[in-house]
């Protein structure tokens, strides 16, 4: 198939920039995701979809998908709100007015679970529960990032690593009257979220790779360490979390893992074209017009800078995806009003064409457009309202 003249075809008539989802590539990739699963259950990343209708038709594809990971309070109440159930929040939250909110969700029978990771966390949601006569339930989140001479590899989340780290907050919540220890959550950022195919970097692929093999042996021993001793206070938990999409073939194989998040896979974003482990279709993009041509063998489309988040640098541009033979230019790059591209041999354009572009990431592409236009079997079939299409901005 030329996906390009598919898709040219089928958004013929939108006016551009627009953002689109194929629901035929991500219901593949779906599948593709649950068979990852081998068997466990995948809990959904919010953040890294933003948008109500892809996550709904998520969790009714398969029984494998269940709950929600949540990025703030308020996102979560926005979700109890639109019926969704099962909601972990992945990060902390401190803000008094967003947590007395979700947790009116929790008097009207929501499962929620608030991440904490140190007993200053536990206080605070132990103040709040007791001013309103609900238990919160609590999930502990463990770092599982590795130190060696010289080199982090992983991301600054956690305090907790070690037992003697972690007993502390332990014993706060089970201490408590109004806190219950609900489950353990670690994630191995550097292995689910590090590519180790990255172009022109072979010395440095090999290197990740090894780290990451360390690093998937201690995350197993590190959340193996904490759920036993855990279970030898008797106290029983409901869920232990783990991993991402770029580490499912490992978290599955640890015994006291019982679900996985994923979300990014979902859509297969630019940066997942660099991991050894897993290949999934491209299923969220972007389009800009062309309405220059500076040279023969150059257009400049109108937008599309729409850059990712973390450290700066050339992979976290968007890429250019359809028609293929297209470049960004180093010294320009993708910008906040043009963006200009060098066109291989063979590739012509008219002023008006669209250019299709892949997010480096996944979710923030919602964060750029109010609607995902869907696409299926060479129709548009909805049109899904983004957080911000639906008049939300969490983060």
């Amino acid at each position: 198939m030329d996906r390009y003249a598919y898709y040219k075809e089928t958004f013929g008539q939108l006016p551009m920039p627009f953002a689109f989802v194929d629901l035929d590539r991500l219901d593949h990739n779906a599948r593709g995701i649950a068979q990852a699963a081998g068997g466990k259950k995948i809990r959904i990343a919010s953040k890294s979809l933003r948008c109500v209708d892809v996550m709904r038709r998520l969790l009714d594809a398969d029984p494998v998908f269940q709950g929600i990971m949540c990025f703030t309070a308020a996102e979560a109440a926005f979700l109890a709100g639109h019926g969704f159930d099962d909601l972990l929040l992945g990060y902390p939250q401190w803000h008094r007015q967003h947590i007395a909110e979700l947790a009116e969700w929790i008097d009207e029978g929501r499962t929620v679970a608030f991440m904490v990771d140190s007993v200053e966390h536990c206080e605070q949601l132990e103040r709040l529960a007791k001013e309103r006569g609900t238990v919160f339930a609590v999930c502990i989140d463990i770092d599982m990032s590795v130190q060696y001479p010289g080199l982090r590899f992983g991301v600054w989340r956690s305090p907790i690593q070690v037992w003697e780290q972690l007993k502390p907050v332990v014993d706060r919540i089970v201490q408590s009257d109004w806190l219950k220890l609900d489950g353990l959550m670690g994630y191995e950022a550097q292995v689910a979220g590090v590519g180790d195919r990255m172009p022109a970097s072979a010395i440095k692929n090999k290197l990740v790779r090894a780290l990451k093999k360390r690093s998937i042996a201690e995350a197993a021993r590190r959340r193996g360490d904490a759920a036993e001793r855990i279970a030898a206070m008797n106290v029983p938990l409901r869920f232990i979390n783990a991993g991402g999409t770029g580490s499912l073939d490992s978290s599955r194989n640890e015994p006291w893992v019982t679900e996985m998040t994923a979300g990014s896979g979902f859509y297969s974003p630019a940066l997942f074209d660099y991991y050894s482990n897993f290949q999934y279709e491209p299923a969220a993009g972007f389009a800009v017009e062309i309405v220059r041509k500076p040279r023969q063998n150059i257009v400049t489309c109108m937008g599309g800078g729409y850059t990712s988040s973390g450290s700066a640098g050339p992979e976290k541009l968007p890429k250019p995806y359809l028609p293929e033979g297209l470049k960004l230019f180093g010294r320009e790059g993708a910008g906040e009003v043009q963006t200009p591209l060098l066109c291989g041999d063979g590739v012509e354009f008219a002023i008006g064409d669209p250019v299709f572009f892949r997010h480096a990431k996944a979710g923030e592409l919602s964060e750029r457009f109010l609607t995902l236009h869907a696409v299926s079997q060479g129709k548009i079939v909805g049109e899904y309202a983004t957080y911000r299409g639906m008049g939300e901005c969490f983060l």
